[in-house]
């Protein structure tokens, strides 16, 4: 699995913001509700800046840049967070094209386990990490390129996961016809109502849904 102990697995950088993409995209077709999501993008972010984020509500969080030719990773993994590991030494060797990104907001309020970037040569790079286990391997898991990896963790999350008990399941969870559209959307092929309507066949906002894509561009 990726981790910051082997990075040899880890996409380049274009197939990681399509990744990116592409599980934005289905966290906005699963839930309607911005704050409810894991994944985010924002193609808009800042001019020549795209940002993605991933947040579970739990504390654990990560945060990418993605500039024109280059990206960096910030990631917390709030059960290892310890102060063990410097911000100084997490970044020792980064290009100084990152340092607004991972030392300003709000990245340096979130707090920091692992950064990873892009160097000249289009490779992963990492600080000096002194710790056995950052949470690197969680987080970074959905970046395998494996749709089934994001379709394993959504039944859990959309379709089975906990809700409050005075919701009705029918108003909260999506309702697939088939998960095929998944693949496709992996693919970065064009989305369509019928598409959006196997993953979520009671699925109605379809304002807020292309409100949602122009975003994620």
């Amino acid at each position: 699995m990726i981790s910051t102990k082997d990075l040899r697995l880890m996409p380049k950088k274009d197939d990681l913001q399509q990744i990116c993409k592409a599980i934005s995209v289905l966290d906005a077709i699963f839930w309607a509700e911005w704050d409810g999501r894991f994944y985010s993008y924002n193609s808009k972010w800042f001019e020549n800046e795209e940002f993605f984020e991933m947040r579970d509500g739990c504390g654990d969080q990560m945060m990418i840049l993605f500039l024109k030719n280059n990206c960096v990773i910030n990631g917390l993994a709030h059960e290892f967070y310890s102060g063990s590991s410097t911000k100084k030494d997490l970044t020792q060797g980064m290009p100084e094209i990152y340092n607004e990104f991972i030392f300003g907001e709000p990245v340096s309020s979130t707090g920091t386990n692992f950064c990873l970037w892009i160097n000249n040569d289009g490779e992963w790079q990492k600080g000096k990490i002194d710790t056995s286990n950052d949470g690197s391997e969680e987080l970074l898991n959905i970046f395998d390129g494996n749709p089934q990896t994001y379709i394993d963790w959504a039944i859990d999350y959309f379709f089975d996961g906990t809700q409050d008990e005075d919701e009705e399941e029918d108003d909260y969870r999506a309702k697939p016809t088939s998960l095929e559209p998944v693949f496709e959307i992996y693919k970065g092929k064009k989305l369509t109502k019928e598409m959006v309507l196997l993953l979520d066949k009671n699925f109605d906002d379809w304002k807020r849904l292309e409100e949602d894509l122009k975003e994620i561009d």
